[in-house]
């Protein structure tokens, strides 16, 4: 029998990770990390279409992989318009809403693009995008901001939220639509969800200024200091849009989006950034806090995981306020490059349902 092959894609703001599958065993992986000097060239996200590819076609053709192999492509979903979780068929109505940033501009726009243009050259492979941040499950009562000329939107990280709650569910032995969860997921931005049953209820908008800030992102702002800035006459529409995602958080407070090297500095005694790390803990357990009474006080767990919960001390420092509310579990990283190619592989055997973007 031939090898087949499943190609994961997952831009992130400041890296690019895939991975290759043989169905669902791991070949390799690779995470491609982009500085802020290296994208700051590129105007629109979509602007990096060609130097992200580029760079996983190289990697692969340095690890000698014979691409023909290749089945499916599937790639993180990004800013489609509003869609009920599942796995999509990449098709030009999909392209053309993310080129046109129909739902906001994000790395994670590339995903479909990236796994199309692949996929579309290999002979009998397919590309696809599963769970994209714009998953929408919010309850009516959730959507209401304060004012009807702004409607709160369903926009996270709704792929590895969905993936660590079901790898979670069945650690315990139960189904994840019995269970009521809060997970955060602490990356290049940070969203809190609410799982009730199987829907996420309620969550934090984690890319266009709400919740907690993170490295790029400054998370909610004051809406009145907010409005004065923009009529200030200091700033273009872009640039403000650009303090919010992009330049925000701890790029603003700090100059870098690594949590890391915060982490190195706040560890070092340098006092700005022990604040920095301090609040962005403080922020981000507020909001489990307030997800906790979202599902009136009934939670089963609350699931710390992305790329900031791989440090000890930002962890402890939400678990010493939020303790009280539940049992605590961290997965470090995500489980999305697996979520992906598992579902891609249930795509090609059929035993999902394909569904397709309009």
């Amino acid at each position: 029998m031939e090898k087949r092959l499943i190609l994961a894609i997952n831009p992130g703001s400041t890296s690019t990770k895939f991975s290759l599958f043989e169905e669902d065993k791991l070949i390799f992986e690779s995470t491609l990390r982009h500085s802020n000097e290296e994208l700051k060239e590129y105007k629109k996200i979509t602007d990096q279409f060609h130097f992200r590819k580029a760079l996983i076609i190289n990697e692969l053709a340095s690890k000698k992989i014979d691409l023909s192999g290749i089945i499916a492509v599937v790639g993180r979903g990004g800013l489609v318009k509003p869609i009920e979780s599942g796995i999509y068929r990449v098709n030009k109505q999909m392209k053309d809403d993310l080129v046109a940033e129909l739902g906001g501009s994000h790395a994670s726009n590339l995903g479909a693009l990236i796994a199309e243009d692949i996929a579309s050259s290999i002979k009998g492979a397919t590309a696809y995008i599963v769970d994209p941040v714009v998953v929408d499950e919010l309850q009516p009562v959730a959507r209401l901001s304060g004012h009807p000329e702004i409607a709160r939107k369903s926009i996270f990280h709704a792929l590895n939220q969905k993936a660590v709650a079901r790898l979670y569910a069945a650690s315990v032995g139960k189904k994840y639509e019995e269970l009521n969860l809060i997970i955060a997921h602490m990356g290049g931005g940070t969203s809190v969800g609410a799982h009730s049953m199987g829907r996420v209820v309620d969550v934090n908008n984690a890319l266009n200024g709400d919740g907690p800030f993170s490295p790029e992102r400054s998370g909610g702002l004051p809406a009145g200091q907010l409005a004065d800035l923009c009529f200030s006459g200091r700033f273009t529409h872009g640039q403000v849009l650009s303090m919010l995602t992009g330049q925000g958080g701890m790029t603003a407070y700090l100059g870098t989006n690594s949590f890391m090297k915060v982490c190195e500095m706040a560890d070092k005694g340098d006092a700005k950034a022990i604040l920095v790390r301090e609040a962005a803990a403080y922020q981000t357990a507020k909001e489990i806090g307030a997800m906790a009474s979202v599902l009136k006080g009934k939670v089963d767990a609350i699931i710390l995981t992305g790329g900031m919960a791989y440090q000890e001390v930002h962890v402890n420092n939400i678990r010493s306020m939020v303790s009280y509310i539940a049992e605590i579990i961290v997965y470090p990283g995500e489980d999305e490059m697996k979520a992906l190619a598992y579902n891609g592989l249930l795509a090609v055997d059929g035993k999902i349902e394909i569904k397709e973007y309009v």
